[in-house]
């Protein structure tokens, strides 16, 4: 609310935030040109979706996106060890792309599909498994973050090659120094997955032969 050139306080609509003179001209405009719409949100209102989860939340300005996953919703597999955006560990997917949610803020993800790391290890993908069968991480701290880079990367390619897996690998850190263990598991699972999709390929055409 601030006061208008005839000394009467502004009022902002907030169905078209047009700016009105007073109470009273808010009220009779919303009556002539909203009456039928829904009441709207209330400021810093957002619908995210997280591994398959619908959320309708407000969620403060302030607010990064690692906050609201780790400290709200109690997704704690996003790890926050740097908190400058240089480590990876706090990776999650966000409409199909690798991001760091430590530099992206919860307000800005509306209408977002999130995934993080509970939401692959649900799926049974099998990146979990090859992670745990190559020896993939020492004190795991960073292995949340690999593990959601991988998937990403699979999602966009589903064979890639050595350099491709290091390239897409870059922004993690590990200091343990598990590099050349995440080459080989990203490399089993790529397998793994077109193994699967060969055998629905293959159920599907008998599927349509008979």
């Amino acid at each position: 609310m601030k006061s208008s050139a005839t000394g009467i306080a502004s009022e902002i609509c907030p169905y078209c935030s047009r700016i009105l003179d007073g109470h009273d001209a808010l009220r009779m405009h919303v009556v002539a040109s909203h009456a039928n719409e829904p009441l709207p949100n209330p400021p810093g209102t957002i619908t995210v979706t997280v591994n398959r989860q619908v959320y309708k939340t407000r969620v403060e300005p302030h607010w990064t996106l690692y906050y609201f996953l780790h400290d709200v919703l109690g997704l704690t597999g996003a790890k926050q060890m740097c908190d400058h955006g240089i480590c990876g560990s706090c990776t999650v997917i966000a409409d199909g792309s690798a991001i760091l949610s430590c530099m992206a803020l919860a307000i800005e993800c509306d209408g977002k599909n999130i995934e993080t790391v509970e939401g692959i290890a649900a799926a049974n993908h099998p990146l979990i498994e090859e992670y745990v069968r190559h020896h993939c991480m020492q004190c795991g701290y960073c292995t949340p973050g690999f593990v959601v880079a991988a998937k990403a990367l699979l999602d966009e390619n589903p064979a890639p090659g050595r350099e491709e897996i290091v390239e897409s690998l870059g922004g993690n850190l590990c200091r343990c120094g598990t590099y050349p263990q995440h080459v080989k598991a990203i490399k089993a699972a790529a397998a793994g997955l077109g193994k699967a999709s060969e055998g629905r390929a293959g159920v599907s055409s008998e599927s349509a032969q008979k």
